[in-house]
């Protein structure tokens, strides 16, 4: 199985638009973040997205990306699910419906915000999709993969995590609770988001992300949604324990 991080960034990607700090100034590639999204190649030839955000169109075309199986949603902030009219072009090539699935309280809002996808038309070439409800709580199959979520809270909103088989993927938290943590143990890879040092009300900060993966203990962890201050990516890898990565744009995993 192979992970390929799509986007590491933040709601506002990094540069910032119009920032003119350090981290946003930087000439290492390392230091550019797409909006948070990331890609998992099964062993059957399957392609398993996680999140859809405003940058889907320019990740397909830089991974050239031919075929979608599966989307995972995590939440239906913009910055997860922007890019969800872009799955035309997929329906299209694939002749069918794509395929979703979310928690409910993304699904009232997917539905909400993107409802022409979801209801009969007869103009061609507009979004289809099929929107399937987990609860959180029991196993399902995309693509053919048994996937458990992890449920988690992104302050108050409730947002789901996922693990496909070694490989766990959590983006948006900041609280989990202990039986949720369980599903995370013996994780080969941990992906998990830290989007600066210093506290925040809504999302682990780098202490809290570095907390968690000590308690859970997997092989490899990387940290995903960072904003710009975090700082460099250079400086702040020498900070961090042998295991533990800054995720970046383009980087690819084998599990």
């Amino acid at each position: 199985m192979r992970l390929t991080f799509l986007g590491t960034g933040t709601s506002m990607g990094v540069p910032v638009v119009a920032c003119r700090c350090a981290v946003c100034q930087s000439t290492d590639s390392h230091d550019k973040h797409l909006r948070t999204s990331a890609l998992v190649e099964t062993e059957e030839g399957k392609n398993i997205l996680i999140d859809i955000g405003p940058d889907f169109r320019e990740q397909m075309l830089r991974e050239k990306v031919m075929h979608i199986d599966s989307i995972l949603i995590t939440h239906a902030h913009r910055d997860h699910v922007a890019g969800l009219d872009d799955i035309r072009s997929f329906n299209y090539v694939q002749s069918q419906k794509m395929e979703l699935y979310c928690n409910q309280e993304a699904r009232v809002a997917i539905e909400r915000d993107y409802h022409y996808i979801f209801v009969p038309h007869e103009f061609p070439g507009l979004p289809e999709a099929n929107l399937h409800e987990l609860s959180g709580d029991d196993t399902f199959r995309a693509a053919g993969v048994e996937i458990t979520p992890i449920k988690a809270m992104h302050k108050q909103l409730p947002v789901l995590g996922y693990r496909i088989g070694g490989l766990v993927y959590i983006t948006d938290a900041n609280h989990i609770e202990p039986s949720e943590m369980e599903k995370i143990k013996n994780a080969d890879i941990l992906v998990i988001n830290a989007l600066r040092k210093a506290k925040h009300f809504s999302h682990f900060c780098l202490p809290e992300a570095l907390e968690i993966i000590a308690q859970v203990h997997p092989r490899e962890a990387y940290l995903t949604h960072v904003s710009h201050e975090m700082g460099f990516y250079a400086e702040v890898s020498k900070e961090l324990p042998p295991h533990v990565h800054i995720a970046y744009d383009g980087l690819q995993i084998e599990n």
